[in-house]
C-alpha cells in the first residue's frame, strides 16, 4: 500500500493555520510554516506551479482554492497524485456542505470540517469522499451537526458511492452520449488542431443494488470476439471511468460492468485525435470601401449528411472596433450586432445536412481616423452548434443492460449529441 499522509492543514492566504488535523502523530504544526516558507521561496521559480515540495524528510502536497491552502505533509513514500486527487475531493465536499470554500466559510463551521476530515481520512488513508453518502450521516443545520444513531450501508459497505434501501416507482437509466467538436483552421484553409473529446453522462433513478453492463462498438473488444468490425468500430483514446466502474473486469474482456450512484454522473470520458472534417464550414469575404465602408459576404456550409439537422447554430463574426449602422440580410436565420462584442452574431435554429446559406453585410467607418490608429483586431469566425442523434466518432451503445435481484424491469434512454467545444476560423 502507498504511503499515508500524515497531517491535512488547511490554511488561509497568510500561510496561518485555519484547521489541521494529525493523523499519524509524525509531523508537527510548525509544518505547515514550514511549507510556507517553501511555497515564498518558489515564487518565480520556473517550477513555482509545481503542487509538491519535499523539505527535511517532509513531502507537501497542497491545492489552493479561492483564499484557502489545502496541503497534506507526510513523511512516507507517498502517492502524490492519489493524494492530491483527494484534496480535490475535500474541496467538492466542503462545497456541497458551505455552498463555498473560504476562509469565512471553515471559520463558521469548523467542528463540521473536522467530523468531515475524521470520516474522510483515517491513519492518514483516504476513506469516502462522495458528498451524498457523507451528508446522510454529517448533518448540518446551521453550526450544528447531527450524526443518525446508524451509519447508512454504503459506509459499511464496499460500494461507498451508493446507499442500500435506494426506492423508486419507475426505473429508469437516462444516458447521453456528448461529443464536443475541437477545431482550429488557418487563414489558408488548412486545419491546424482537430480532436473530440466525448463524455457518457448518466441519470440513473434504481431501485437497490442494481448492476449495469454497457456494451461498445470498441473494436477491441469486437476483434476478440470474433466480429467483422466492417469499418463500424472505433479506437477510443484517453478513457477515464467513474470510480464505480469495474477496472479489472474492463482490461481482461473490455465489458463496462458497474453498479451505478445514484442520480447524475460521469461514467466515461474519452477523446479522440483524429483528423475530423468541419462540420460547419464558414468562408467570409471582407471589402473596404474607401475607409468609409465595409462590406462582408458570408457562405456558411453544413458538411454532414442530409438526414442530420444542427440545431441552435451561433456564428460570431468580427467586425472593426469603429464600425457603426449595419445593414444585413440573410438567407436564413437572423443576424445582430453585438458591439460589446465587436461581432456581428448569425443564428440559425435549424441548419440542415448538405447545405450552404449566405449573410451579406454593410458597415459604416468614421471618415475621420486617428493619427495613431490601433492595430485592426485578428479575432477568428467562432462557432456553436449542436446536432442531435449523430456522433463525429461513430460511437454506439451496442447494449445496456441492467439486473437486480428482485428482477425489476428497468427501461434504458439512449441518445447521442454533438457539441462545438473551441471551434474558430481565422480569418488572416
Amino acid at each position: 500500500m502507498a504511503g499515508a499522509a500524515s497531517a491535512l492543514f488547511l490554511l488561509d492566504i497568510k500561510g496561518r493555520v485555519l484547521v489541521w488535523r494529525d493523523y499519524r502523530g509524525d509531523v508537527s504544526a510548525s509544518q505547515a510554516e514550514r511549507f510556507f516558507t517553501k511555497l515564498i521561496e518558489k515564487e518565480g521559480d520556473s517550477q513555482s506551479n509545481d503542487p509538491v515540495a519535499y523539505d527535511n524528510g517532509v513531502t507537501y502536497m497542497f491545492v489552493q482554492h479561492s483564499n484557502v491552502y489545502l496541503m497534506i505533509a507526510s513523511r512516507q513514500n507517498c502517492n502524490a497524485a492519489s493524494l492530491l486527487f483527494f484534496l480535490h475531493r475535500v474541496v467538492d465536499v466542503f462545497k456541497h456542505y458551505f455552498e463555498e470554500l473560504e476562509e469565512e466559510s471553515l471559520r463558521d463551521n469548523f467542528v463540521v470540517v473536522y467530523e468531515l476530515l475524521d470520516e474522510m481520512m483515517d491513519f492518514g488513508y483516504p476513506q469516502y469522499t462522495e458528498a451524498n453518502i457523507l451528508s446522510e450521516f454529517i448533518k448540518t443545520d446551521a453550526y450544528r451537526m447531527e450524526v443518525t444513531q446508524r451509519p447508512p450501508m454504503a459506509v459499511t459497505n464496499a460500494v461507498s458511492w451508493r446507499s442500500e434501501g435506494i426506492q423508486y416507482k419507475k426505473n429508469e437509466v437516462f444516458l447521453d452520449v456528448i461529443e464536443n467538436v475541437n477545431i482550429l483552421v488557418n487563414s489558408n484553409g488548412q486545419i491546424v488542431r482537430s480532436d473530440v473529446v466525448g463524455a457518457l453522462k448518466m441519470r440513473t433513478y434504481l431501485t437497490g443494488m442494481p448492476e449495469c453492463k454497457l456494451g461498445l462498438n470498441d473494436r477491441v473488444l469486437l476483434e476478440a470476439q470474433g466480429r467483422a468490425t466492417k469499418g463500424k468500430a472505433i479506437d477510443l483514446e484517453d478513457i477515464k471511468f467513474h470510480q464505480c466502474v469495474r477496472l479489472a473486469r474492463f482490461e481482461n474482456d473490455r465489458t463496462i460492468s458497474f453498479i451505478p450512484p445514484d442520480g447524475a454522473f460521469d461514467l466515461m470520458t474519452y477523446r479522440l485525435s483524429t483528423q475530423v472534417k468541419p462540420l460547419i464550414w464558414v468562408e467570409a469575404q471582407i471589402e473596404r470601401h474607401s475607409r468609409s465602408r465595409v462590406e462582408m459576404l458570408v457562405k456558411a456550409r453544413s458538411q454532414f449528411k442530409e438526414r442530420s439537422t444542427a440545431t441552435n447554430v451561433e456564428i460570431e463574426l468580427p467586425v472593426p472596433t469603429d464600425a457603426s449602422n449595419p445593414t444585413v440580410r440573410t438567407s436564413l436565420g437572423s443576424a445582430a450586432y453585438a458591439p460589446e462584442k465587436d461581432a456581428l452574431v448569425w443564428k440559425i435554429k435549424s441548419f440542415p445536412g448538405n447545405k450552404e446559406y449566405m449573410l451579406r453585410a454593410e458597415f459604416h467607418l468614421p471618415s475621420i481616423t486617428a493619427e495613431e490608429a490601433t492595430p485592426e483586431r485578428k479575432a477568428p469566425i467562432r462557432v456553436k452548434f449542436e446536432i442531435p442523434y449523430f456522433t463525429v466518432s461513430g460511437i454506439q451503445v451496442r447494449y445496456l443492460k441492467i439486473i437486480e435481484k428482485s428482477g425489476y424491469q428497468a427501461l434504458p434512454w439512449v441518445r447521442y449529441i454533438t457539441m462545438a467545444g473551441e471551434y474558430e476560423l481565422r480569418l488572416v
